[in-house]
């Protein structure tokens, strides 16, 4: 059973809705004795890094999830601020983070951009997978993703990117280190390009 952590973020209907329609099971779950039964979670998130930390460990799931997730290794889908969640901080805010991949969370430095663009980077762009298959498979190439943050993670060790898109640089639109997985893009919102997605990493 695919567990939709449902902590009051994120689009968690439009992830359900997805699955129900490729009939794989999958539920939201809001408290830790319903959380205890997932084989797969997948984290959603959506507006401010501290605000987000703050309802999840206000859930009363906190616990359970690190528990599901470093001890007994189940895998993890975290969307857009539910994969920067995963990192140790970020300069968003002061709450320390769930500290499931090595890693921090920066603001794209505008400073350096070297075209008359702005934050947040809103719309659909190229993600370019480092490897085939996994949970790009079927969509290594001319896939496009519906984005919306203006921070984005940077990992500790560069192998743990799986892959990249370029909004005047280069940055991490996902992540996967062990059974933890990561899309900074809406998988839900990115049309048939997030379908599979969400489909293979019910079948990885």
């Amino acid at each position: 059973m695919i567990s939709i952590v449902d902590y009051g973020l994120g689009n968690v209907q439009a992830i359900a809705n997805i699955y129900k329609r490729l009939n794989i099971p999958a539920q939201l779950v809001s408290t830790a004795s319903a959380l205890a039964e997932a084989t797969r979670l997948v984290l959603p998130g959506v507006g401010a890094f501290d605000w987000a930390m703050s309802r999840l460990n206000d859930s009363g799931m906190r616990e359970t999830l690190d528990h599901l997730v470093l001890r007994d290794r189940r895998p993890v889908l975290g969307i857009c601020v539910g994969m920067q969640m995963m990192a140790h901080r970020s300069e968003e805010g002061v709450q320390h983070g769930l500290g499931w991949i090595d890693g921090v969370v920066k603001r794209f430095d505008e400073a350096a951009f070297h075209e008359r663009t702005h934050l947040p980077h809103m719309g659909w762009n190229d993600v370019a997978p480092r490897q085939p298959g996994g949970l790009f498979a079927g969509i290594e190439t001319e896939s496009r993703f519906y984005f919306l943050h203006s921070y984005h993670i940077v990992p500790a060790n560069a192998a743990d990117v799986i892959a990249y898109t370029d909004y005047n640089v280069r940055f991490a639109s996902s992540i996967r280190h062990d059974n933890v997985f990561g899309t900074q893009f809406h998988p839900e919102k990115s049309h048939h390009w997030g379908v599979r997605l969400l489909r293979n990493f019910a079948e990885l």
